[in-house]
């Protein structure tokens, strides 16, 4: 309900202020899991994403922002959860894991860290590791056209991916590492 009314009221706020132009939005699944990755370049990224897609999205974020007073309680009740970055953190993975298992979505921002160029660096391997455990298919998100008060971004939505020849068994750290590869090369295409 928190959701629903907060994505009411910030709504207006992002079209007047950045006009976005939503590509691709027939792709977005009604239902069933999904992860949901995009490039990151500022901190509007999820409130973007989660206004304009048709579904409640549950972000992984930095656990620096959960330590700031308010703002941290409004995120967690968004059904935003910390991570520690750096590390592999046991706790972010099984609520990754949860939210997927109760048929919901999962946002991600594999590179890691904000991009201060706007170009895509490369990713971590924890995304493609979460989808071949909870067998979900990933879904990119572009953002395109920086961010200008007035100016117009356009958010370009790819088809799912579903990664199924991996599922149920053990994947090698190549195998790992070519998944990401391929994520972050469909997220590219989408930037173009």
């Amino acid at each position: 309900m928190f959701y629903k009314i907060a994505k009411i009221i910030v709504f207006p706020f992002i079209y007047l202020l950045f006009w976005p132009k939503v590509k691709g939005i027939e792709n977005f699944p009604k239902d069933g899991k999904l992860i949901v990755y995009s490039n990151h370049t500022s901190n509007f990224d999820p409130v973007i994403i989660g206004v304009l897609m048709p579904r409640k999205i549950h972000f992984m974020a930095k656990e620096e922002l959960f330590r700031i007073p308010i703002f941290g309680f409004i995120i967690k009740k968004l059904g935003a959860f910390p991570v520690r970055r750096g590390k592999v953190d046991i706790s972010a993975i099984k609520h990754s894991l949860k939210i997927l298992k109760q048929d919901e979505v999962l946002g991600m921002f594999p590179e890691g860290t904000r991009s201060k160029t706007g170009e895509i660096q490369s990713f971590e391997d924890g995304i493609a590791s979460i989808a071949i455990r909870a067998k979900a298919p990933v879904i990119p998100v572009a953002i395109c056209g920086g961010y200008r008060c007035f100016r117009r971004i356009t958010v370009n939505v790819g088809k799912p991916i579903i990664y199924e020849r991996y599922y149920g068994r053990k994947v090698t750290n190549e195998e790992l590492h070519k998944i990401t590869k391929d994520m972050e090369d469909n997220l590219r295409k989408l930037m173009d």
